[in-house]
């Protein structure tokens, strides 16, 4: 692994990139793909898991002015 990538890895792991772009003016291109990269899980439980997520929008109780 490159030393871009073992940062990279660590950042994610750490920080949500949106609070790496307000942290910082400028980040250059190539080490924002490599945090953006890492970022995103590995595994396909935690692939599964993110994308089951349900946050309670598709619930018309959950909405404000939704069903009572």
């Amino acid at each position: 692994e490159s030393l871009l990538d073992i940062a990279a890895r660590k950042v994610a792991e750490k920080w949500p990139f949106q609070r790496v772009e307000e942290r910082f003016e400028r980040i250059p291109e190539p080490v924002q793909r490599r945090i953006v990269y890492w970022s995103f899980p590995r595994s396909e439980r935690e692939i599964c898991m993110y994308s089951s997520f349900n946050t309670g929008a598709e619930d018309p109780a959950a909405v404000p002015g939704g069903a009572a």
